[in-house]
């Protein structure tokens, strides 16, 4: 369903479990910032009313799990860490087109912001499937569930609102960059690391 073309090493989940705190930190900080990615294209295209809808709701949902990981964080006795730089969205930014109009910037967003919501999802599950901590497993399945929504929510308005664009090419040309920028990660005990 994703359309992934590399799939994470299931080793990766030994590197999580080695450092739960990490892990923690990491993913509160993604769910924030998530919530702000979502405001943000609320921000840039408040004229189409269903959109803000949706993405309101969303970025609630996505604070509200900052939340739940955060309760993570504090019934384990941990403290939430500052801020992670997210190397891999970063990377995966480069692909989005500055220089087009306004409806292109838009599909890009949407297409961005649907990429890492599936490889989110595609992290989650593999957490909830290895991971020996009960508690988390059952955390991170539910969790996939709702990334599997906010990623297809994100394709839906690209195809919506991209109708003078190749939505279709363009996301396809991000699932074959995204191959060669998750190459380099796997290796630490952050979300997309």
């Amino acid at each position: 369903m994703l359309g992934l073309k590399l799939a994470t090493d299931p080793r990766w989940v030994n590197i999580v479990e080695s450092n739960i705190e990490e892990i923690l930190t990491d993913h509160a900080w993604c769910e924030q910032k998530a919530a702000t990615n979502a405001i943000t294209i609320i921000t840039l295209n408040s004229e189409h009313t269903d959109l803000v809808t949706e993405l309101l709701e969303l970025a609630k949902e996505e604070l509200e799990h900052f939340q739940m990981v955060h309760d993570i964080i504090k019934k384990r006795g941990y403290t939430l860490g500052r801020e992670r730089k997210d190397s891999y969205v970063n990377e995966l930014y480069k692909f989005m087109n500055k220089g087009g109009n306004r409806v292109q910037s838009m599909v890009d967003r949407l297409l961005f912001s649907a990429m890492i919501e599936a490889r989110s999802c595609e992290r989650f599950k593999l957490l909830s499937k290895r991971i020996k901590d009960p508690e988390l497993s059952k955390f991170y399945h539910d969790l996939m569930i709702s990334e599997a929504g906010h990623y297809t929510t994100f394709l839906k308005f690209a195809r919506q609102y991209g109708q003078d664009v190749d939505v279709d090419t363009r996301w396809k040309e991000l699932i074959d960059f995204e191959a060669k920028v998750i190459q380099n990660y796997g290796k630490s005990e952050t979300i997309h690391g």
